[in-house]
């Protein structure tokens, strides 16, 4: 399945989907890949958590967008979080890159986070790894020519569905999606509390194009 098309429809069902996929950054002319392991999904005003709920701002102006817009907030005043725009434009709808597996630029990742471990196993160490910040906000993902780009990927074995964690309003919703066989790199382990089992076979695969 194209990437566009997979995007245009609904974020809850497009974001087991992106877990295999790559981000990937040429920020600084340092080539850095991670394989994505986690998501969480967000529906605009149907959702009270998205911060698309009360409709755009010049905060949020980027999720609003064609599907495939990259969304960078920052968190808590300390670290960038990194979304794509999903389903129809306008809506607001999108989808948190909640965690990642180096695949490619370790040094680069190592020498932005200052560590050797960890280095993706949460939203604010995946941009830091990848050097996103806010400046790289309403990049396209999904013509290939962008600083930052997200590619197609083989997908997970098996994917655990779990409420979203760190919100306060329709937490309860399963809409953060994790990898159960990766879970970010660095070796630290998802948390699965709360967790149910979906296999890849009862959710919409997104296959390599390759």
């Amino acid at each position: 399945m194209d990437l566009a098309d997979l995007l245009s429809g609904s974020p809850e069902e497009a974001a087991p989907q992106l877990l295999g996929t790559f981000l990937v950054s040429d920020v600084g002319g340092r080539t850095v890949k991670a394989r994505v392991t986690e998501v969480e999904a967000y529906k605009g005003s149907d959702d009270p958590a998205s911060h698309a709920f009360r409709g755009r701002t010049g905060r949020t102006g980027s999720m609003f967008e064609r599907p495939g817009t990259l969304y960078v907030y920052r968190s808590y005043g300390i670290h960038w979080c990194a979304n794509v725009a999903a389903g129809p434009e306008g809506v607001g709808w999108g989808i948190l890159f909640r965690a990642g597996e180096i695949v490619e630029g370790v040094a680069v990742a190592r020498g932005r986070r200052s560590r050797e471990g960890d280095l993706a196993n949460g939203p604010g160490k995946l941009t830091q790894a990848l050097g996103v910040e806010h400046s790289h906000d309403g990049t396209y993902l999904l013509d290939g020519l962008g600083i930052i780009r997200l590619e197609p990927g083989p997908p997970p074995e098996l994917i655990m569905a779990t409420p979203r964690v760190g919100i306060s309003q329709a937490a309860d919703r399963p809409w953060r999606f994790v990898e159960v066989t990766h879970g970010g790199s660095g070796g630290r382990p998802p948390d699965l509390s709360a967790t149910r089992p979906a296999r890849t076979s009862d959710t919409p695969r997104l296959r390599s194009s390759r």
